[in-house]
């Protein structure tokens, strides 16, 4: 994959998260016990053969950047390519949930112009999918298409996911706000590395837009082709979103999808004990992480590394996130309670199916594992 160089971005967010996103970036939230957001795109990028990453920042970045370090977990710690951090713009008149925007693009155009790679492969970072670019780069280039965006049959509506509208294989616009049945735009395409260089050029005086949005009245003028992804694919823009797609991955048929030794999903290593669960405790039908102490009832739930459930204490449908102390006698159904949360004796946190109860993070300090 000499050919291709990757491109992530990661400087946009959504009003949607219920301020879980008030002091991370959405690539940075914690995901399914161990995982952040961000690792599933590294790791998509890798694990198609792609070894040199571009990876735009948020404003918020300090979290992200503790996560991925030098990109040594997904083996970006190199002499030749490896990781680029690429700092984002601000927003400007641009709406924040913008996840191609030009003027990130031109601000790091350095990055496109020291390689020789023939094309850029670029996506977000709030995609949660396992996804070989291979056959996507293949068709690409034996299309001569401009530009191959990644499709799908959207699977619900969602008004941050754009729909994208194709004529004689080729296609014709694209707009943002998608229905169930209508075929969605994954955010995630390749184009050649010197058009996009031109783009930067050409539109420079609306830089501050989305790049689809730019090339709003060029779709004719221009093939832009589509390459549909069969494979199980979430994208999280809202609360509702981050709880649903955690919980499936209680599901052993989709979490045997995304995680298996064929393409490997990788992430940052933390050195800690194995969970502990006591005789008394009851734990059904949940992912328990390393360093976990669970003495009660635990349920249909996601624990992440070294939250500890006091005997007593009853979790149901819920993600407990990460040095998290629930004790004796609580009750927490329906929730997502942040990480270095104190959840108190007798005490009730109770969401609904329709209205998850959020808990943001406490400023305490972490406790010590292991």
């Amino acid at each position: 994959m000499k050919e291709v160089i990757g491109l992530i971005t990661a400087n946009y967010g959504t009003n949607d998260m219920q301020r879980l996103s008030d002091e991370r970036s959405i690539a940075s939230m914690p995901f399914g016990g161990r995982y952040r957001l961000i690792d599933f795109s590294l790791s998509n990028m890798i694990n198609s053969g792609i070894t040199a990453v571009g990876l735009i920042t948020p404003y918020k970045f300090r979290s992200l950047l503790d996560h991925i370090g030098t990109g040594s977990a997904w083996m970006l710690d190199r002499k030749k390519g490896g990781l680029y951090i690429l700092p984002g713009t601000t927003y400007g008149m641009s709406d924040k949930s913008d996840r191609f925007l030009l003027c990130d693009m031109r601000q790091n155009d350095v990055y496109f112009h020291r390689t020789n790679a023939e094309y850029v492969l670029v996506t977000s970072a709030n995609i949660v999918c396992n996804m070989d670019y291979t056959p996507l780069i293949e068709a690409h280039t034996e299309s001569g298409a401009d530009i191959t965006m990644v499709t799908k049959i959207a699977e619900r509506s969602n008004k941050y996911i754009k729909k994208v509208s194709v004529e004689d294989g080729r296609v014709t616009g694209v707009k943002a706000g998608v229905e169930r049945g209508e075929l969605a735009f994954l955010d995630s395409f390749i184009i050649r590395r010197e058009l996009l260089i031109q783009f930067m050029e050409w539109y420079s005086v609306k830089e501050y837009m989305d790049i689809f949005d730019i090339l709003r009245k060029d779709y004719k003028r221009m093939d832009i082709r589509t390459w549909n992804f069969d494979g199980y694919v979430r994208e999280i823009f809202s609360v509702r979103d981050y709880y649903n797609t955690n919980m499936e991955l209680l599901d052993m048929d989709i979490n045997g999808t995304l995680f298996n030794e064929q393409m490997p999903i990788r992430t940052k290593v933390q050195d800690c004990v194995p969970a502990h669960v006591y005789p008394e405790a009851k734990v059904k039908n949940s992912l328990i992480s390393s360093g976990c102490l669970i003495r009660g009832e635990v349920e249909n739930s996601i624990l992440f590394r070294g939250v500890t459930i006091e005997k007593g204490a009853v979790i149901r449908d819920s993600i407990i996130m990460q040095s998290s102390v629930i004790k004796s006698g609580a009750i927490v159904k329906n929730a997502v309670i942040d990480r270095n949360n104190l959840i108190g004796s007798d005490m009730v946190i109770k969401g609904s199916d329709e209205d998850i109860y959020v808990m943001l993070k406490e400023q305490r300090k972490a406790k010590k594992m292991g």
